[in-house]
């Protein structure tokens, strides 16, 4: 980076899909931000930063696991060397894996607490290190209804996101007095995307009806969330669909 130029400001997105996360890379990167994408697999992430490009916007994607946490630490010290400064941290990551408490495994319930929560933990940690010295900054987490009742056979899940979302509500009580806005978002319905349009074409069919979550109208909302003045910040949005059951 040119000492004489600033560098722009980058959104760090942990777990840029297809659907959501993808489209909340897409949202930044249109702000005018630069679009740090993660997946296990950074090739899966070559059409996003396609599409990222060509909308004339700046993408770079990664491969870390979001669960390791010398990946953690070595993707956030990258970024900030070589590409800018985190202004915004998305933390993406579902773990949404349906079991009776019956058959489930430890290793299993451990590991989804890893992605959904544990993760969490280490992205926003490194990037809050970042943020404080700056003096702002934006961080935000994916929730769902899991993090606020837990349904049946979805033990781990509801587990690891009730974690989660005590986990944003503190760091938003001990960052919020510097500056930095934390957001938890929960994100209750089926989001248009190809497995609910595979696996529930009954549910899909009621797109046509505004009936399931279009991904670009929730990125819409984490953009209205980083660009909220601080005298009104959210510390929590719900998002459904009209016609999804509270």
């Amino acid at each position: 980076m040119s000492a004489s130029k600033q560098p722009t400001p980058v959104a760090l997105v942990i777990g840029a899909g297809d659907s959501t996360g993808g489209a909340i890379a897409r949202r930044f990167a249109a702000g005018g931000l630069v679009a740090c994408v993660t997946r296990r697999d950074a090739a899966r992430l070559e059409p996003l930063i396609a599409a990222i490009q060509a909308a004339g916007g700046v993408a770079h994607g990664f491969a870390s696991d979001a669960r390791k946490e010398d990946e953690v630490v070595a993707l956030v010290d990258r970024i900030e060397r070589e590409i800018g400064p985190i202004e915004v941290l998305v933390f993406n990551i579902g773990a949404n894996v349906p079991c009776s408490i019956l058959e489930e495994t430890a290793r299993k319930y451990f590991k989804i607490w890893e992605m959904a929560c544990f993760g969490g933990f280490l992205n926003a940690r490194e990037v809050a290190k970042r943020m404080v010295t700056r003096g702002h900054g934006t961080i935000i987490f994916t929730g769902a209804t899991a993090a606020l009742r837990g349904a049946a056979n979805f033990g781990a899940f509801a587990g690891a996101k009730h974690a989660l979302r005590a986990l944003a509500q503190s760091l938003a009580r001990e960052l919020g007095a510097r500056n930095i806005h934390v957001a938890h978002v929960v994100v209750d319905g089926a989001i248009d995307t190809e497995f609910i349009r595979s696996n529930f074409p009954d549910k899909y069919a009621t797109k046509a009806d505004d009936g399931i979550l279009n991904p670009d109208h929730i990125a819409e909302n984490y953009w209205h969330l980083h660009r909220q003045p601080r005298d009104a910040w959210t510390f929590e949005l719900d998002l459904r669909p009209w016609n999804e059951r509270w």
